[in-house]
């Protein structure tokens, strides 16, 4: 695996599944990204700075994808995003010990799984009238954009399954709420983090062209074509993998 690793071939190839599969459920694939650029070995400053350029360049297609095919709900997404983008640029601004990066990671990886994989049909019936559920999605939203923010995500990873869970919306609408969640977040945890450090993004080009074609082709899908339950049983064999990778790197590190 460590030989396969090494490869650029093999490397843009799985950067391109990883975009194809959290494309099609309306996310960046920047909690995958994170983890296998961790995996690689790469600078652990420059990990969150092209983790979260790739979310740009997927959730920009993605996003367009799911409100040409009308499934964006801007009400539904405006108070997260209200809540979201100042603590995301917070975020950016911290620079956390490698140590607890990774677990981070590693816990934001296994939410994800355990909801593809054992909250399938739960769901929380929320008795809120309509301030109520504002206030609930600004708080929501502060909470996700500073855990995107640091980790260098876009945070849609947790949205999504909220908006399904808390029942706010459905899986094409929370998928479309999560691309355009991802894409505000990643822009102010960038800027955030660009004032602090710099990347040439010519020396990740391979990536960037990898993620374009899996994120044009998944959120093609996602929307238009195949449902949500595909796409995330799709997704939810990236992520065990992730899984595995991070783990071994965290307790062999």
């Amino acid at each position: 695996m460590d030989i396969l690793l090494s490869s650029p071939y093999f490397a843009g190839f799985l950067f391109f599944i990883i975009a194809f599969a959290y494309s099609s459920v309306g996310l960046g694939g920047g909690s995958s990204y994170t983890a296998l650029m961790s995996i690689l070995g790469m600078n652990i400053l420059a990990i969150p700075l092209v983790s979260l350029t790739l979310n740009l360049c997927v959730t920009t297609i993605g996003s367009f994808n799911f409100i040409r095919y009308h499934h964006a709900r801007f009400n539904l997404i405006m108070p997260f995003l209200v809540g979201s983008i100042p603590m995301a640029y917070l975020g950016g601004s911290l620079n956390l010990p490698k140590e607890v990066f990774y677990w981070v990671l590693l816990v934001s990886l296994l939410f994800v799984a355990t909801r593809i994989y054992f909250w399938k049909n739960t769901s929380i019936k929320l008795s809120l009238n309509r301030r109520g559920k504002i206030v609930f999605s600004l708080f929501s939203g502060g909470i996700l954009g500073l855990i995107a923010g640091i980790v260098g995500i876009g945070g849609g990873v947790y949205l999504v399954p909220l908006i399904i869970i808390a029942k706010l919306g459905t899986e094409k609408e929370a998928a479309a709420c999560g691309a355009i969640f991802i894409w505000l977040n990643s822009v102010a945890g960038l800027i955030s983090r660009l004032q602090h450090n710099s990347i040439n993004l010519a020396d990740y080009l391979p990536y960037i062209i990898a993620v374009l074609i899996g994120g044009t082709i998944g959120s093609f899908l996602g929307s238009s074509k195949y449902s949500g339950k595909t796409m995330e049983k799709i997704l939810g064999v990236v992520i065990l993998v992730a899984i595995i990778l991070l783990t071994r790197k965290i307790f062999l590190f």
